[in-house]
């Protein structure tokens, strides 16, 4: 019959209200500091798991049998019932093992950082989404009456490698292939990684491989989801779907980013304090204009920024005045409220 959210204890709740948290904490953070969302999955997933061993530690209870596995996994005979949609997230943030687990932060890790600085952040989550997904649906649908559960970011992995083949298949990965790390070609990584999955496929069908509690038409679902839409998605990214970069060197992917972050740049004309009728006067007046004169660099910009920061006050509460970084760029804005000034 399965756990019901009835059975549920105080602490169980407690420990599944400590896990949702750590699982957002990361991107919550990430968002507000402009940093990689590919790190903050790695974070998210690592910290979850956490959570989840050492509870299956603390009750004594094989991680198959845990009541979070039930609960949370995806299960397909259940799955027509709406109120069980959120199963096709939770699974996302649950691993059978530590094997399972760092397996697939290896890919997101290694695969996903390098797409995402190709991709721009909000499209990488919108690739990985789409990963985790497909993987879903594709275990739904081709196990249509099972009450097993599913678990597992595996999906989304190999949606990053869909997603990647299908934009920039000649970039160089860093990643341990066929006994060696080193560079690979991307689409030589989805050649033998899909190839596996297939072929591991097979011999399950044929009889030649046994069982297996392994969703290998997540794996393949996932993938396939991601290529069919990733090049719609990568519309507009950072780095052009025609360019070619078949060495994939940091430098050049982060000069992508850099020159995207230099197109949203705002511009310095207007500035807050001469529309609140309290232009600027002294040291303050001479670093604006100093500003205005070099701030076309995003360092540039930053160092003059901190500098003014630091001798002015918000026209509005007078209020102290601090600088921010989103992304690469920065910006100023109130400390009080920053609906009073955030600036350029």
């Amino acid at each position: 019959m399965g756990v019901e959210w009835a059975d549920l204890a105080g602490a169980d709740l407690l420990v599944l209200g400590v896990m949702l948290a750590l699982a957002a904490g990361p991107y919550v953070s990430a968002y507000r500091d402009g940093t990689s969302l590919a790190l903050a999955t790695v974070l998210s997933l690592m910290l979850v798991a956490f959570v989840q061993f050492a509870h299956s530690v603390l009750q004594g209870v094989p991680m198959q049998f845990s009541w979070m596995i039930d609960l949370l996994g995806i299960k397909p005979g259940v799955m027509g019932d709406p109120v069980e949609s959120y199963r096709m997230l939770s699974a996302a943030w649950l691993h059978a093992d530590w094997i399972h687990v760092l397996s697939n932060i290896l890919v997101i890790a290694l695969v996903g950082i390098p797409l995402e600085q190709r991709l721009g952040g909000r499209r990488w989550l919108a690739v990985y989404f789409l990963g985790f997904i497909g993987g879903n649906l594709a275990w739904v649908l081709s196990h249509p009456d099972s009450l097993n559960p599913a678990i597992g970011a595996s999906g989304a992995a190999f949606g990053l490698l869909g997603a990647y083949m299908a934009c920039w298949p000649e970039d160089k990965v860093e990643f341990p292939l066929l006994f060696f790390i080193r560079a690979w070609p991307v689409w030589l990584i989805v050649f033998v990684r899909l190839g596996l999955e297939v072929w591991q496929m097979y011999s399950l069908q044929s009889g030649t491989a046994g069982e297996s509690d392994v969703a290998h038409m997540a794996h393949v679902g996932g993938f396939f989801l991601a290529y069919v839409l990733a090049r719609p998605i990568a519309k507009g990214a950072p780095s052009s779907l025609d360019s070619i970069d078949g060495d994939a060197t940091q430098s050049q992917r982060t000069q992508a980013l850099l020159s995207k972050a230099k197109q949203s740049m705002g511009g310095l004309d207007d500035d807050p304090w001469f529309a609140a009728d309290k232009p600027l006067e002294g040291e303050a007046a001479r670093i604006l204009l100093r500003l205005r004169e070099e701030g076309d660099e995003l360092e540039t910009r930053r160092a003059w920024l901190e500098e003014l920061s630091e001798h002015t006050i918000c026209p509005v509460c007078d209020g102290e005045m601090k600088t921010e970084m989103k992304g690469e760029n920065c910006r100023m804005r109130c400390v009080v409220s920053g609906s009073h000034v955030k600036w350029p």
